[in-house]
Formats: C-alpha cells, structure tokens, sequence
C-alpha cells in the first residue's frame, strides 16, 4: 500500500504507527499491509498528542491522495474531542475507537467526525455490549484488543486457559458480525515479535476461525499474517475447478472423491473472491 492509496475493504493486515513519528508513516504505507491505523492512543505519551495530532495532520495536508485510518483516544478521555476534530481530516478514512462498550459511543464519533467507525471490544463491558455495537449508527467492522480483554478479565497471557476465553470472545464478535451483515471482525495484535512461526500459527488459526485479519505491530508481520489471511494455490486451484465443474452440473455432483453441493461451491465461490480471482 502506498501513499495513493485508499484503505482496502479486504483488510487482512491493519498496521499501526505511532502518530506522533512522523517518518515512519510513509513506511508504514508501502509496508504492504491492507490497512494503516496512525495511532494517538497507546503508543503516544501523554503530553505528546498534541504534538502526534499535528504532526498527522500535516502529513496528510502535504500527501492529499493518502489515506489511514486513526485510532484515537476512549470516549472517557479529555484528547477525545481533540482526536476527533482531527478524525473528520479527508484523508482519514475511518476510526478506531478504543474501549468501545455502548453504541452511543459510536454512534458520536460518527456523527461528530463522518467517518466509518471500528468499535475495538477489549473490556468484558464491551464483550456482553457487541449485539449493540454491530447495529450502531456509523459501525463498519468490529475489532477485537485482546492485550486489554485479557488484562481486564485477568488471563494469563499465552496460556490454553486465556486463549480459551479470548476464543469465546472471537465467536461472540464473528457471529454478530455475521449477523448483522458486518465484514469479519479484525483479530488482536500478536505481541512476540521474534516468533514468527507463533505468528504464522496464531494467523492461520485466526484466519480458520473466520475472523478477517489481524492488528499488527511491526512491518515485518505484515507478510506473515497477509499469507494466512489469502488462499493457497492449492486452494485456488480446487476452488476453480468446483466452480467450472458446477457451471456443467445440476445438482451435486463429485470431486475428488468428495460431494460438493451448494455450501461448498458457495464456499469455492468465496476462495475465489477473497483472491480477487
């Protein structure tokens, strides 16, 4: 992705950059990843947001074709107005919006900036609130910030036991998503940042799941999740195949040894489509 860009609506890989380095933004535009996040909330110090909304601001004043996303300040914090009036710049895309737990949150960020709004659920407030979050005025994806979730609920991080939890709370997220029509919600980041085959794992584990992609901390994550979150040859190819051989069947028919009926040529259909193919 480069500084032309707009934000993709297949967003595999959401990359964040501290808003208040400046320079690394347009490395973080050609890094690859589907989705920039310029972030004033963790990553930034407190008395350096105002500094970080400035610094955001002129980039995009001086690169009008680029486009990000911000995520900003919760709703409980004196930079939220701030980060708002920041948020309705052109070229921000849409918003990330931390401790999202009731729909009037977001529905204000939307209504105060005009952009789309991504609700990230990482308290057990925001957990049991996602039915409402889905429906709210403005919501175009719903994420999940599994660091803060697990601290909240107390979990031990990288245990079997917390990632049981965090895994009820991927299922709550995805099925609600579903159902009120929402793309897949965006997995959590994957903090170990020398572990690229944990990476790869937790990836394609995520990707297994349904969810739609994952937050990133670092450009050297970005190829890792991406090719978790595309379809292999191999399952290009099969998808394909079911495809042409539906257009010459009625009904089910068998391939490779397997029935294929309805479910899984839409599931072909889908392979291909994430795929661009």
């Amino acid at each position: 992705m480069n500084a032309s860009s707009v934000v993709s609506k297949t967003i595999r890989t959401s990359l964040f950059v501290p808003g208040d380095r400046g320079e690394r933004i347009p490395k973080a535009l050609a890094s690859g990843a589907d989705g920039i996040i310029v972030d004033l909330e963790d990553a930034v110090a407190a008395e350096a947001k105002a500094q970080a909304r400035q610094i955001i601001r002129e980039f995009l004043d001086a690169n009008p074709a680029a486009r990000v996303l911000v995520r900003i300040n919760a709703a409980d914090t004196r930079e939220h107005a701030e980060d708002l009036a920041l948020a309705s710049h052109p070229g921000v895309a849409a918003v990330l919006l931390p401790k999202a737990e009731t729909a009037e949150q977001v529905r204000h960020v939307n209504a105060t900036c005009g952009k789309p709004v991504w609700p990230i659920v990482e308290t057990a407030l925001g957990v049991l609130a996602v039915p409402e979050l889905v429906r709210a005025q403005g919501v175009e994806r719903l994420a999940l910030g599994t660091l803060d979730l697990g601290l909240d609920l107390d979990l031990k991080p990288g245990s079997v036991g917390g990632e049981t939890m965090l895994d009820q709370a991927r299922f709550t997220l995805m099925l609600h998503s579903r159902a009120a029509h929402l793309p897949p919600p965006i997995d959590g980041v994957y903090p170990a940042l020398a572990d690229k085959t944990g990476l790869a794992e937790a990836a394609a584990r995520s990707r297994a799941a349904g969810m739609g992609g994952m937050l990133c901390i670092h450009p050297s994550q970005v190829e890792i999740i991406n090719a978790a979150f595309s379809p292999g040859q191999g399952e290009l190819d099969w998808a394909r195949r079911v495809v042409e051989t539906a257009k010459q069947s009625n009904g089910a028919f068998s391939l490779d040894g397997q029935m294929v009926d309805a479910p899984v040529i839409e599931q072909a259909a889908r392979i291909l489509q994430r795929a661009g193919s």
